[in-house]
């Protein structure tokens, strides 16, 4: 058997689309990582970067289950002495509804260069609405 290895120039990237509203944080971070990667294709590499792009609506609607809303801290440093703030998840989500599916979704990607270009195509809004309608995304159902 030969092992062929998608050129950069071959790479086609898709556009998706996932509705936030009522699933487990964790769960749907998992899958729209997968994306990012470029797991879903039969061509993935891990070296080489052929991912899809995710956008995720209803991001504010996201469910953490268990007691996290009130548990789960959210770090804060400043570089400054005294400058760390520790928020919980409901005042997060409160401040910025987007972060949590955003920081949910780069801790599952791995750390190193690819990562930090695979999750500049993750692109999370707050409620309904997105600018990425020229994009003819696929909603697909996680």
């Amino acid at each position: 058997m030969k092992t062929t290895l998608v050129k950069e120039a071959d790479i086609s990237r898709s556009w998706f689309l996932v509705d936030a509203a009522g699933k487990p944080a964790g769960r749907l971070a998992a899958k729209v990582a997968h994306i990012l990667r470029g797991k879903n294709k039969v061509t993935f590499a891990p070296h080489i970067d052929d991912g899809d792009f995710v956008v995720v609506i209803n991001a504010a609607k996201v469910k953490l289950t268990g007691s996290k809303e009130s548990k789960k801290i959210y770090q804060d440093y400043s570089g400054y002495p005294s400058g760390l703030k520790e928020r919980t998840a409901a005042q997060v989500r409160e401040k910025d509804p987007t972060r949590l599916v955003s920081q949910a979704v780069k801790g599952m990607l791995p750390r190193n260069k690819l990562a930090r270009t695979q999750i500049t195509r993750l692109k999370v809004y707050a409620g309904e609405e997105h600018p990425h309608d020229a994009q003819q995304p696929q909603a697909i159902e996680l």
